[in-house]
């Protein structure tokens, strides 16, 4: 597969020490795993001239406590608080000056964050994506990147997940809804 450097950016999904430590509350052997493999993707993504946008989940202590339906902690018990040393991105990936970094608040990391904006604002339309949970942050973002006319493209062997099975599903149903997945060694620039 082939990219514009210019017009394309890397988006590392939630590579932090809540979901990618061993001492982390929701850590996922394969999250630690993908680690080297999402390392490399950046380092062949900045060779490009590609743009690297990290997304950190954040969650502030008191951000459920008057919804309705969404409530995260209810699912996955407390993680990645605000300020906390689980929401920090893995000192293995950490960004380089020029990378860009949204805050994310839920699963999507379009939803009331700046992402989109600052991605129209840099002429960028094709996106590929790494990080962790496969079928949870990576295949909500993806969505919502296609839902707003930008190219998601999966990197299929760049991803975390708890069961080998989720792995399969996001990257299986991302190819269906949204047309791509690749692999590390399929990616090419211009």
């Amino acid at each position: 597969m082939r990219f514009d450097p210019e017009r394309t950016a890397l988006i590392v999904v939630d590579m932090q020490n809540g979901f990618c430590h061993e001492e982390g509350s929701l850590h996922a052997p394969a999250s630690e795993d993908a680690i080297g493999s999402v390392r490399e993707v950046i380092e062949t993504a900045r060779e490009a001239g590609v743009r690297v946008i990290y997304t950190r989940d954040v969650h502030p202590p008191e951000q459920f406590e008057r919804n309705h339906y969404y409530d995260e902690f209810e699912r996955w018990g407390e993680h990645v608080l605000e300020g906390s040393w689980e929401a920090e991105i893995v000192s293995e990936l950490e960004p380089h000056e020029g990378d860009h970094v949204v805050e994310k608040h839920t699963y999507d990391a379009f939803y009331n964050t700046e992402l989109e904006g600052w991605l129209r604002a840099r002429g960028i339309d094709d996106l590929l994506i790494c990080g962790t949970l496969a079928n949870v942050c990576v295949f909500h973002t993806a969505g919502s990147a296609g839902l707003r006319d930008f190219r998601p493209v999966v990197i299929e062997d760049a991803l975390g997940y708890i069961e080998e099975d989720h792995r399969e599903y996001a990257v299986e149903h991302s190819a269906w809804l949204f047309g791509e997945t690749t692999t590390r060694r399929e990616i090419e620039f211009e």
